[in-house]
């Protein structure tokens, strides 16, 4: 696929720990952020529960498209996580497009090697994300980072009110030791990707 056909796209990253009454809070600012865009824009995520399923309903509620990245293996597509199972059914009710993409939905570091992927085929990134930096369970930080080093524009979302799980310590994550990872790999062709906006504030 061409990159000027692809270049009118919009990904969403955040941290899988929001409350639910955060995601209720974060799907109504995506969904702002969303309709301050020209509409002939379309939106990309990655399958999973949380962030993406406020951002699928927030696309919905634009009246935009949906394009979502599942895992697979060989030309199939992969099993899911049992969390993420449910949100998944929602969030390809949604969609308009559904993308395969070679990765093992149960490895942290292969998951954020296809939200890197995703980025990177972007023009532009909404990260529902509070300033933290990423550790053993979360990577948004890392990812924001990752967007800006490869020139994709990113817009912070973080509600007034917004709150995370609290869950115990884990494992420190160390992003160096993914370079090179060969659990992913693209099945069918490029994955779509993502152009505006606004860049890097707060809320």
């Amino acid at each position: 696929m061409a990159r000027e056909a692809r270049a009118e796209m919009i990904a969403a990253v955040g941290h899988a720990d929001l409350t639910p009454d955060t995601l209720k809070l974060v799907e109504a600012e995506l969904r702002a952020a969303l309709e301050r865009l020209p509409a002939q824009r379309s939106a990309l995520a990655r399958a999973g529960a949380g962030v993406p399923v406020a951002f699928g309903r927030a696309v919905r509620a634009a009246g935009r498209e949906l394009v979502v990245v599942t895992p697979a293996q060989g030309t199939v597509p992969a099993p899911l996580p049992e969390r993420d199972r449910g949100a998944v059914g929602e969030l390809l009710s949604l969609a308009r497009w559904v993308h395969l993409l070679a990765y093992d939905p149960d490895d942290r570091d292969a998951c954020v090697g296809a939200d890197e992927r995703m980025i990177t085929e972007c023009r532009q990134l909404l990260a529902v994300w509070d300033g933290s930096p990423s550790n053993g369970r979360d990577a948004t930080a890392h990812l924001v980072a990752y967007a800006r080093a490869h020139g994709v524009p990113v817009e912070v979302v973080w509600p007034v009110g917004a709150t995370r799980e609290v869950v115990p310590d884990g494992p420190v994550w160390d992003a160096g030791r993914r370079r090179g990872n060969s659990r992913l790999s693209t099945i069918m062709g490029p994955v779509p990707t993502a152009t505006t906006g606004k860049a890097d504030q707060p809320r």
